[in-house]
């Protein structure tokens, strides 16, 4: 699992107590199932890697970590960017859970006198990475998580206006991070699935910081984690 800063991975980790499960820090939230490391045992490994803050930190960090294990024979079946982020009123509350149907990074193109232009309208890039329906499907119904866009900025959003623009371009948007898309072109350069799950601990839009409800967050982020496996393994059986 890759995720921005240690809070965050150590999150992640609680919800993987053994037995049955094999968590090793650091890593990055990526899964491979140990059978293809040992053929007597069939739960998951599940490696955790705090990559550092924004998409190009989480890119590095994560490129780096499929390319060691494909290197080492090891491949990673899954990578998952997780963490806390902000939620779009009213869809995403905080405490809420939000699975990505669609990682789109946000402000990755340029301003132009008629308005902001993504890249692929410029000719050339991407700016959505789809994850598995059949996991993003898997994955809410075990959590109770709500489903749709999570957007990925460089800078968080601060204002109303920002968060206004923001939903009238991505009517979907449900959340903002600041790693998922780069952790996600990471693992569609390797041709591995990609997952993004933020816990929210805050509202996109004016920053107020007696708002924040990280711990709540964090503690969100245990519990879906907690029911997290089961839900991977009946999408890699299906």
């Amino acid at each position: 699992m890759a995720t921005a800063v240690p809070a965050e991975r150590d999150a992640v980790a609680r919800a993987f107590p053994e037995p049955g499960q094999e968590v090793r820090l650091p890593g990055a939230v990526l899964f491979r199932t140990t059978a293809d490391a040992d053929p007597r045992r069939t739960a998951a490994v599940i490696d955790l890697l705090a990559a550092g803050v924004g998409p190009a930190r989480a890119a590095a960090a994560t490129g780096a970590a499929l390319t060691a294990a494909a290197l080492a024979g090891t491949p990673y079946d899954l990578v998952v960017s997780a963490g806390i982020g902000g939620g779009f009123a009213p869809g995403a509350p905080l405490g809420s859970l939000v699975v990505a149907d669609a990682i789109t990074v946000a402000d990755l193109g340029a301003e132009t006198a008629d308005g902001f232009l993504p890249v692929t309208e410029l000719g050339f890039g991407t700016v959505t990475h789809r994850p598995p329906e059949s996991l993003v499907r898997a994955v809410a119904e075990a959590t109770g998580a709500r489903t749709g866009t999570v957007l990925t900025v460089s800078t968080v959003t601060g204002t109303a206006a920002r968060a206004a623009a923001l939903r009238t371009r991505h009517p979907r948007a449900l959340a903002e991070g600041m790693e998922g898309f780069g952790v996600a072109e990471a693992a569609d350069a390797q041709g591995v699935p990609v997952l993004e799950v933020r816990a929210i601990s805050n509202p996109v839009g004016p920053r107020d910081r007696a708002a924040w409800r990280i711990g709540d967050a964090l503690a969100a982020l245990t519990a879906a984690f907690g029911k997290f496996a089961p839900a991977l393994e009946s999408w890699k059986s299906a």
